[in-house]
């Protein structure tokens, strides 16, 4: 029998963005925009309560299911979420996250906090981590134009 853990942890990762409040939080509450830098999703509901989910990945790699559910939306100011992430049908993590918009001069600051629950070492807060770095550089992408 495999040995059964939980690694708790939570990260922090900020960015600028030369964009107001209202197109960063349009970016993530319009599906056709969202696309554009992270997954498309099969359900997409943004509203409190509502429910976002999407399940594919690479033709050689893992199958993995995002499947989230919006706890709070306050417009161009904050998004917090909980979600499920599953790969090839194994639960890997739990984790809320609250995306936190700033005016700031030129643009937006956002700050994303995860706080997840890792299992059986399938992820790591390390990975995760990395992982929204590289989500958040492709906003910044599309925000700038480039994509």
């Amino acid at each position: 029998m495999n040995e059964r853990f939980v690694k708790h942890a939570t990260f922090v990762v900020e960015r600028m963005y030369a964009a107001s409040p209202e197109r960063v939080y349009r970016a993530w509450a319009d599906p056709i925009a969202k696309a554009k830098w992270f997954s498309k999703a099969d359900i997409f509901d943004f509203r409190v309560g509502g429910r976002e989910y999407s399940s594919g990945g690479p033709p050689e790699g893992p199958i993995f299911t995002f499947d989230a559910s919006y706890q709070e939306l306050v417009p161009e100011q904050r998004i917090v979420y909980t979600y499920t992430l599953d790969s090839d049908g194994i639960r890997i993590s739990v984790s809320i996250t609250t995306v936190e918009l700033i005016e700031v001069e030129g643009g937006t600051k956002l700050i994303f906090t995860e706080q997840g629950a890792f299992f059986d070492g399938h992820d790591t807060p390390e990975i995760r981590e990395h992982g929204t770095n590289v989500m958040l550089d492709a906003l910044g992408k599309v925000l700038e134009g480039g994509e």
